[in-house]
């Protein structure tokens, strides 16, 4: 993204903010701008948080065409947001979002669409041009069996086109890419999972992961978000299915990269090598996705469940336990959160 469209897009969804022309000093404070983009299964738009300073978020919203939508990210380039949509199984963009984006509302179209090839949309990971979809959606026709599969699309323009299609034997939510390996997390246990190489796989096909390990205090995860700055891992932890109001939480794993490196395939990661969030003041029941902020330790949760859904934020995790959300948004079934940092 040129620098105009991206003091554009800051001067747009923030109120009250000063001309990025003034001097010098204010132009890398709104360049140091944090952008929270979401996504929900309620009414299919795309709410957007300024959340530079948490004390003072700010919001607008895109509304779109569907009315159900779950992985979301945005390409600061191309300044486009693309989310999964899960009324027509495709993924979609929005284009321009500095323009569109001039109002606290504005509806959208898309202008980068694809296939309808999936079933059960999930989690979005982005590497380069190829966009990952994880599909929660039984894949063999034998629900007693763990399964699922991850599409993959490559953009070229303004279209999505499916490459493959890749079977796993682990039933899918959460994926994220660390460098070109595909962390995904198993639904419906305490397991994360990893795919070497991943996109080496051009052919539709059944793959294993390359290492699976328990995280132990986990009930059952389903988002996951990777920070290289800090190289933090952190995991969300739904509880029971049956309990969407206040039995969630999180995990924190720092020092990510050589604690699961060590871990054996098929072993357990220690809860004391973690840091647990969790408890009635977090007002976590079905945290679905997360993004962490590294730089202020800020931890961004899209809850599904309590309240019929909300966008939290924590920044006082280093010692875990049940703490109060420092930003709390009503968010009817939010399914999915996307950090971007300028």
């Amino acid at each position: 993204m040129t620098t105009f469209k991206t003091l554009a897009f800051i001067g747009a969804i923030t109120i009250g903010l000063t001309s990025c022309t003034e001097s010098n000093n204010e132009l890398t404070t709104e360049l140091d701008t944090k952008i929270l983009f979401t996504s929900n299964n309620g009414d299919g738009n795309v709410n957007i948080y300024d959340v530079s300073s948490i004390n003072a978020v700010t919001q607008s919203t895109l509304t779109t065409n569907t009315t159900k939508a779950d992985g979301i990210y945005y390409d600061g380039d191309e300044d486009l947001i693309v989310q999964a949509n899960r009324t027509t199984f495709g993924l979609e963009g929005y284009s321009d979002i500095s323009i569109l984006t001039s109002s606290i509302s504005t509806t959208v179209n898309a202008s980068v669409t694809g296939s309808l090839d999936m079933s059960s949309p999930r989690e979005l990971a982005v590497n380069d041009n190829f966009y990952v979809v994880a599909d929660n959606a039984d894949a063999d026709g034998n629900e007693t069996t763990a399964d699922g599969r991850l599409f993959v699309y490559a953009k070229n323009g303004d279209s999505f086109t499916l490459r493959n299609t890749i079977t796993t034997d682990i039933k899918l939510w959460g994926i994220t890419f660390i460098g070109n390996d595909l962390y995904a997390i198993a639904d419906t246990t305490n397991e994360l999972a990893v795919y070497s190489n991943f996109l080496s796989n051009s052919s539709t096909s059944t793959l294993s992961a390359t290492k699976q390990i328990a995280i132990e205090g986990i009930i059952r995860t389903h988002g996951l978000t990777y920070d290289a700055m800090t190289d933090t891992m952190i995991l969300t932890d739904i509880g029971e299915a049956s309990n969407g109001q206040d039995d969630g939480g999180f995990h924190v794993i720092e020092n990510f990269t050589s604690k699961f490196s060590s871990t054996a395939d098929g072993a357990t990661l220690a809860a004391s090598e973690q840091i647990r969030i969790a408890g009635s003041n977090t007002l976590l029941g079905n945290p679905v996705d997360v993004a962490y902020d590294g730089e202020s330790k800020t931890v961004f949760i899209a809850e599904a469940g309590n309240g019929g859904g909300r966008i939290l934020a924590y920044n006082n995790i280093s010692n875990g336990g049940n703490i109060t959300p420092v930003y709390n948004a009503s968010l009817a079934s939010a399914s999915a959160v996307y950090l971007h940092n300028e």
